[in-house]
């Protein structure tokens, strides 16, 4: 059964695991190619966009795209939503799907296709206005069972209208049950005899900020003494690096956690982490941080400074319960004085990890909040120390009658200090409980 995987899907409680299911080729191999396509795909679109919103359909040209353009389709909405026409297919795409021929619409995809899984999808990303990776199974045309990755992503033609959607999909066939368990059994016993190694580069080495991160440098930023930011062993841009480097990297975090490859904790606690380094390099850098928020033409909110980093890093318009939890553990882990690279580990040894720091986080500032007032003790005080009014100048209904509220004074005298409106349907509710 399928299963969509969005740009939340970091979110999700439980992580997302094939584990079970042997490749035909070496497995770690095929899932880091698959996730370096999208990854590289991502970074693709990423690199389009320049100062617009959107990327535009004329910077777009899938034909000369080596690398993921035979994997590639894109979609014209501009002749219609429900049946957007397919302008480009690329040829892997087409040789799987075993499409001969010309295929002008969605409607026209072959049931059961590689290219239906990726078009039933078409209609989220015009809802999110955002990239959306993607990852399931299925069963295709031919009877095989098959494993899939996809990212689609929005372009415009006016920089306002999603018309165009691009989509690149990765997949691979499952070895049956037999074969499975037996190289299930081969990898178990390989893996007990070699020693566990470490990739060298991070899945986003390829994209547009490899050279980044492949800067591990110990190094200390000061502006002063009360503004020391300790980066000693932590991975990070230069020491003279700008501002803009730091958002660099905390927006690859974020972008690894938005598509379907991120499906742990670890990833968005990373992002969130990054996030958080950037924020504290903002704060000693607070003309470069104004020029960001100008360049994206997103406000600081005085209550809640980290809502702007936040956006700054996944996007303002990522969701806002989100949005709004990311900035809270931000804000946390400012008041805790937490140091460069440490909120990652800071939030997986947290008891009940993000969520229960931000319901944590919560419930003190509620505690913390000043009691309400009791409002009926305020206005019994008010009328305490009203000054006396002239019984000649209260005015009386048409009947003479009015509702007053008199104080004894100190010399046992009653002194009339409010009246009720002689026209008020409490002045008369008042009258008739009187008579009663």
């Amino acid at each position: 059964m399928d299963t969509l995987r969005g740009h939340d899907a970091a979110n999700d409680e439980d992580d997302f695991d094939y584990a079970g299911d042997a490749l035909i080729e070496t497995p770690p191999a095929v899932i880091s190619d698959e996730r370096r396509m999208q990854v590289r795909a991502y970074n693709y679109w990423a690199s389009l966009l320049g100062d617009r919103v959107l990327p535009s359909i004329e910077d777009l040209n899938p034909d000369q795209l080596e690398d993921f353009g035979p994997h590639a389709v894109l979609l014209d909405f501009s002749v219609g939503m429900d049946n957007p026409a397919i302008v480009y297919l690329g040829t892997a795409l087409r040789a799987e799907c075993e499409i001969e021929g010309t295929i002008d619409y969605i409607d026209d995809v072959p049931a059961r296709s590689l290219l239906s899984r990726l078009t039933d999808h078409y209609l989220q990303i015009i809802a999110n206005a955002a990239p959306i990776g993607f990852e399931a199974e299925f069963v295709n045309q031919r009877g095989a069972e098959i494993m899939y990755r996809g990212i689609l992503m929005p372009f415009s033609s006016d920089d306002e209208t999603i018309d165009f959607v691009f989509g690149v999909i990765n997949w691979k066939e499952l070895a049956s049950r037999s074969l499975s368990d037996a190289l299930e059994l081969e990898v178990d016993e390989a893996m007990r005899s070699v020693p566990t190694t470490r990739d060298a580069a991070p899945i986003w080495a390829d994209g547009p900020a490899a050279d980044q991160q492949s800067n591990s440098l110990a190094f200390e930023i000061e502006e002063d003494e009360d503004d020391t930011l300790d980066l000693a062993g932590m991975e990070c841009p230069t020491q003279d690096a700008p501002l803009a480097d730091w958002l660099a990297l905390a927006r690859d975090g974020a972008a690894r956690v938005r598509i379907s490859e991120a499906r742990s904790h670890a990833a968005l606690y990373r992002a969130v982490s990054l996030s958080y380094d950037f924020a504290q390099v903002a704060q000693i850098r607070p003309d470069d941080y104004a020029e960001l928020l100008h360049d994206y033409g997103i406000k600081a909110q005085a209550r809640s400074p980290m809502t702007a980093v936040i956006k700054l890093v996944f996007g303002a318009t990522y969701d806002k319960t989100r949005i709004t939890e990311y900035a809270t553990a931000l804000e946390h882990a400012l008041a805790a004085r937490l140091s460069v690279g440490s909120l990652a580990a800071y939030l997986s040894a947290y008891a009940g990890g993000l969520k229960a720091l931000v319901r944590d986080e919560r419930a003190l500032r509620r505690s913390e909040k000043p009691a309400k007032p009791d409002r009926r003790q305020v206005a019994r005080d008010a009328v305490k120390a009203a000054v006396a009014l002239d019984p000649v100048a209260v005015a009386t209904d048409a009947d003479g009658l009015a509702v007053v509220i008199a104080r004894r004074e100190a010399d046992g005298t009653l002194a009339i200090v409010a009246a009720l409106p002689g026209d008020s349907d409490l002045n008369q509710r008042v009258i008739s409980a009187a008579a009663r």
